[in-house]
C-alpha cells in the first residue's frame, strides 16, 4: 500500500470489515433456520466445544465483555438452549450449560462449516490457510496495540 494515499481499498483493515460484512449475510439465513444470532452461535459454538464454561471463559475465548456477553446468554436462555447457574465454589461465577435442546442444536448445526467453505469459492485447505493468517494477523495487533 502506498503510504501517502488514503484509499479504502487499499487498507487491510477494510477488507477485513467488509468481508464480515459479507461472511454475516451469508450465515444470516443458515442460522435463522436454527434460531440464532452469529454472536449466539458463536457462544454456542464453544460450548458445545466445551459445556460447563463460565461467563468470563466464555467472554475471553470470544473477546467479549461481559456487558455484551450477558444479554447474549439471557436470550440463549429464553430460547431453551443454556442454563445459567452460580458456580457453588465461587459464587461470583456463573456457569453456562448446554440444556439437552442446546446439545441437540449441534445436529443441525454440524454441516454450517462445509456451506461457508462451499460459499468461499475455494478449497478447505485455502480457507483454513486464510483463517490461519488472519488469526496471526489478529493476534500481533493485539499484541502492539497493548
Amino acid at each position: 500500500m502506498n503510504d501517502s494515499k488514503l484509499e479504502l481499498d487499499g487498507f487491510v483493515c477494510f477488507a477485513l470489515y467488509s468481508a464480515t460484512h459479507a461472511l454475516n449475510r451469508l450465515y444470516k439465513p443458515i442460522l435463522d433456520e436454527l434460531g440464532l444470532t452469529y454472536p449466539q452461535y458463536l457462544v454456542m459454538v464453544a460450548l458445545w466445544e466445551k459445556d460447563g464454561q463460565t461467563v468470563g471463559g466464555i467472554g475471553e475465548k470470544l473477546f467479549l465483555e461481559s456487558s455484551t456477553l450477558t444479554p447474549l446468554l439471557k436470550r440463549l436462555e429464553v430460547a431453551g438452549f443454556i442454563g445459567r447457574e452460580r458456580s457453588k465454589q465461587d459464587e461470583r461465577q456463573v456457569l453456562i450449560r448446554l440444556t439437552p435442546n442446546g446439545a441437540a442444536l449441534k445436529v443441525k448445526a454440524a454441516g454450517i462449516p462445509a456451506c461457508i467453505v462451499a460459499a468461499s469459492g475455494t478449497t478447505a485447505d485455502n480457507v483454513e490457510r486464510l483463517r490461519t493468517e488472519i488469526v496471526a494477523l489478529r493476534d500481533s495487533f493485539s499484541k502492539n496495540a497493548a
